[in-house]
């Protein structure tokens, strides 16, 4: 019975083509919409994720995220360092700085002083150049796909001059950072020079990174700084986590991608669900036949879900391989598109959509199917 379900599955190929479009183009969308959404709201943690070698970040009570900063006084650093369990502190500034690209045009880049002793702040990861060249004048290294956006269609140079706030800087050092929420140009120098290109007033220091020491967990390090300075001390994790929900929280984002995930979801059942009855409809007579001579209708549904399985599976893996593809290629040379990838788990709940789908389909199929009768075999 179940080969001969399937004979009639593949035998109506335009509505077989239909069944697994449908649930492809629904399993597609849903992948590269949370993929797409989950790499953008990464993206506002990136500066964090960036200095892996501190687990705790103290600021000011004020701050919500990276982008809005309240600068600290110098002396802060000085008390961080005499909390109990914290093994080293340094400095950390962010800022806004506005780079004049080789053709003249004006780009807005992100600027970030790393300690002078240390250079703790920079991506580990270094594609081109010495990061010890940070300590010589005027040096700065350069995120990979901001140079890309500064030095358009150039290949990948060391010692190039740009104008950053009106001030020269030359770079020394390429590195591969973390997407930014909102530049793909950053550029990383030392703590003592980044003040040279900005002028914020009498406080400069936008944060301190620390690390707890090994008998001590980050977190409980962190209460007691906040109890100790009267700062705001956060874990990295927890610091990330905060930048994120501020995120979600304050812009439109989930509701603009839940609503078109959503779409999806609703136009993969209705695509599936009305191409599967009229599979079934037009197969009407054919399951008559099977009823007539005795076919038990638990029989006859477990055919109709093994059809809809078999749409199913095959509807999966095209959409699966179609957003795969999407995170493979759509990336490539284009920097404002870095970091964006399909986790795993999204790709297994996609599995369990496209399954909810395709069995909706199946039981709106099943209406017809389970009080035919058999009669109309002898009918006209």
């Amino acid at each position: 019975m179940f080969v001969i379900a399937l004979k009639m599955l593949f035998y109506d190929r335009a509505k077989y083509l239909g069944l697994v479009l449908g649930v492809a183009f629904s399993t597609l969308l849903i992948n590269q919409q949370v993929g797409i959404f989950l790499g953008l709201i990464a993206r506002a943690g990136a500066i964090v994720s960036d200095v892996p070698e501190a687990n705790i970040w103290v600021m000011d009570r004020g701050v919500k995220n990276l982008d809005t900063i309240f600068p600290l006084r110098d002396t802060e650093l000085g008390r961080v360092r005499g909390v109990p369990g914290v093994e080293w502190a340094v400095p950390l500034f962010k800022a806004n700085a506005t780079v004049r690209t080789a053709k003249g045009d004006l780009e807005s880049s992100i600027l970030i002083g790393v300690d002078d002793s240390s250079l703790i702040g920079v991506p580990p990861r270094v594609v081109m150049g010495d990061i010890e060249d940070l300590r010589h004048p005027d040096a700065v290294a350069v995120s990979q796909d901001g140079f890309t956006k500064v030095w358009r269609n150039e290949p990948l140079a060391l010692n190039k001059t740009v104008e950053l706030n009106d001030r020269r800087a030359i770079v020394v050092a390429i590195v591969k950072d973390s997407p930014k929420f909102t530049s793909a140009i950053t550029f990383f120098t030392r703590y003592s020079h980044a003040l040279q290109y900005t002028n914020n007033g009498r406080n400069q220091m936008s944060f301190v990174v620390a690390r707890s020491v090994p008998d001590r967990t980050p977190e409980d390090v962190a209460e007691t700084i906040k109890e100790r300075t009267g700062l705001q001390a956060l874990s990295s994790e927890e610091f990330r986590n905060k930048a994120i929900q501020y995120v979600i929280d304050n812009t439109g984002i989930p509701v603009s991608f839940g609503t078109v995930v959503g779409l999806g979801v609703i136009v993969g059942v209705c695509v599936a669900g009305l191409m599967f009855n009229l599979f079934v409809l037009e197969n009407l007579k054919q399951f008559a036949v099977l009823k007539a001579i005795g076919t038990k209708n638990s029989r006859l549904i477990g055919m109709v879900f093994l059809q809809a399985m078999v749409v199913g599976f095959v509807g999966y893996s095209v959409g699966l391989f179609g957003a795969a593809c999407f995170f493979e290629f759509a990336g490539k040379n284009n920097p404002n598109f870095t970091g964006f990838y399909l986790p795993f788990r999204v790709a297994i709940a996609s599995g369990a959509v496209a399954a909810i789908i395709i069995l909706i389909a199946a039981l709106i199929a099943l209406r017809r199917l389970l009080f035919v009768d058999p009669a109309i075999v002898f009918r006209g």
